[in-house]
C-alpha cells in the first residue's frame, strides 16, 4: 500500500461529547500521502444523505486543487451508503470497503482520530456544533495542515504556508488560546544602507 498512497483518500467519523452530554459526528477524509486532512462536517444526526452531500462538497473542494485520487477507503458504517460511494466512483475512484472489525485496515484514519483528540479535544469543553466546527477548524487549518511536521511524511507538514526558514529569530504563536503553542522562525531581514 506503500507506494498507492498518494493515491488514497480515506474516511471515517468520530464523535466528540458536547459539555451538555450530546453526541456530535465529524466527518473528515485524510490524504494518505500528505497526511492533509479534510473536516467535511459536523453533526448531531449524520443520515446517509447527508454523508452524501458532504462528499458532492469535498468533491467539488478537491477539483479546485486538482488533486489525484484513485482510491477512497472507509468502513463499513451504514452512513457510508451507495449513493456516498456513486459521488466518488463518478469520478473515477475505486472504493474500499475495510473488512469487519479491522481498525488497523484504516490505520492513517484512526491514528489521525487519536490525534485530534490527545492535542486538542481532550483540552476543550465543547459547548455546541458550532463551537466544535471553530475549533476544528483553527486546529486543522491553523496548525495541522500547515505549521505540525510528521513523522510519516519525514518531518513535512502536509500543506505548508511557505518555504522552511533556516535561520532567524523564533517566534511563538498561541493556536486554540495557548492550548497549542506553534514555534516558528521568522526570516532575517538584510536592510540595505546607500551610500
Amino acid at each position: 500500500m506503500a507506494h498507492y498512497k498518494e493515491q488514497i483518500l480515506a474516511t471515517d467519523f468520530f464523535t466528540v461529547e458536547t459539555i451538555r452530554l450530546r453526541t456530535l459526528y465529524v466527518l473528515f477524509f485524510i490524504e494518505l500521502g500528505t497526511r492533509r486532512v479534510h473536516i467535511s462536517g459536523v453533526t448531531a444526526n449524520p443520515t446517509g444523505a447527508w454523508t452524501t452531500q458532504q462528499a458532492r462538497q469535498l468533491i467539488w473542494k478537491l477539483e479546485d486543487k486538482k488533486a489525484e485520487f484513485h482510491f477512497l477507503l472507509h468502513d463499513n458504517d451504514t452512513k457510508f451508503t451507495d449513493r456516498f460511494n456513486a459521488v466518488f466512483c463518478s469520478e473515477g475512484l475505486h472504493v474500499i470497503h475495510t473488512p469487519y472489525q479491522a481498525p488497523n485496515a484504516n490505520a492513517f484514519a484512526e491514528r489521525w482520530v487519536r490525534t485530534v483528540r490527545e492535542e486538542c479535544l481532550d483540552h476543550v469543553l465543547i459547548l455546541n456544533e458550532t463551537h466544535l466546527r471553530n475549533v476544528l477548524r483553527e486546529y486543522v487549518e491553523d496548525y495541522y495542515n500547515s505549521a505540525r511536521p510528521h513523522q510519516g511524511i519525514g518531518q513535512g507538514i502536509p500543506w505548508p504556508r511557505g518555504q522552511p526558514v533556516g535561520s532567524g529569530a523564533v517566534q511563538k504563536r498561541k493556536v486554540l488560546g495557548g492550548i497549542i503553542n506553534d514555534y516558528y522562525r521568522v526570516p532575517n531581514r538584510t536592510s540595505t544602507y546607500l551610500s
